[in-house]
């Protein structure tokens, strides 16, 4: 079984990882692409949704609202603190391409109806994570401050050829405070495009072992186990990584084969 995905651009919204047809039980990303003009129509059904925008802007028609202008960069390394609109469950919303849009669609089942938001880049809290060589830039955009009541998004830039999430984490027992389940999918781009990074997943007890290639508009899905990644030199890595669980938030363990140094 592969954890990895390649989403071939095209127009429209393409569904990647979908419930009953991944190795995800939780969470489900896709991907939405349209050109200047052009209009889609997208309903939420029984998930909460998140629609992170990667480029470009769009207008955004929900419950008789218009929200103008949604969107800050043409790349996501022009900037790094990203637009994004949460919607509800159940929610039937419009979206308007200004000019040429890529749009992240994050999804989760809830039972909860909450209200629609939109998140303009001032929402966004901005950290510098790690140290040389595990260093990374990282954004929070949706997570408890927000309507969303199970997703948790972020972007991360690792240092160019440096670890990110390093000692490996895992997020897959229920032993609160310190780790909860969640299921998790990192999405990566690059730049220039033909950069890559090396994505690690693994369990204790070597039923998954994996350590993937990446490369722009691939992912890898996080059922369960540890997981870190590197980045190749010379090249700018981004990753979106988005989590659903049993708790909002991070509650994750560290391998302690592996996170000796933090306590040296």
């Amino acid at each position: 079984m592969s954890f990895k995905k390649t989403y071939t651009p095209k127009k429209g919204y393409t569904p990647i990882s979908q419930i009953g047809k991944c190795t995800l039980e939780r969470l489900e990303f896709g991907i939405i692409m349209l050109d200047a003009g052009e209009k889609l129509t997208f309903h939420t059904e029984d998930k909460e949704t998140a629609f992170i925008m990667l480029e470009g802007h769009v207008n955004v028609y929900v419950n008789g609202e218009k929200w103008e202008n949604v969107g800050n960069r043409a790349t996501v390394f022009e900037n790094r603190r990203a637009e994004s609109f949460y919607m509800p469950i159940e929610q039937t919303l419009e979206i308007e391409a200004i000019d040429k849009i890529k749009i992240a669609v994050c999804a989760t089942p809830v039972k909860e109806k909450t209200e629609p938001q939109l998140l303009r880049e001032d929402h966004v809290v901005l950290k510098m994570l790690g140290d040389v060589p595990f260093q990374r830039e990282t954004s929070f955009i949706i997570d408890g401050s927000t309507n969303a009541k199970v997703l948790t998004i972020g972007e991360s830039y690792p240092q160019n050829g440096n670890w990110a999430g390093f000692p490996p984490h895992k997020h897959d027992e229920d032993n609160m405070p310190v780790e909860c389940i969640a299921e998790e999918i990192y999405y990566f781009l690059f730049n220039p495009e033909q950069g890559f990074a090396v994505q690690c997943l693994y369990t204790e007890d070597g039923e998954i072992d994996e350590a993937y290639r990446v490369k722009s508009d691939e992912l890898v899905e996080f059922p369960r186990g540890y997981h870190s990644t590197v980045a190749a030199p010379a090249y700018e890595c981004y990753f979106l990584w988005l989590m659903a669980g049993d708790y909002q938030g991070f509650n994750r363990k560290n391998d302690p084969d592996h996170d000796w140094f933090l306590k040296a």
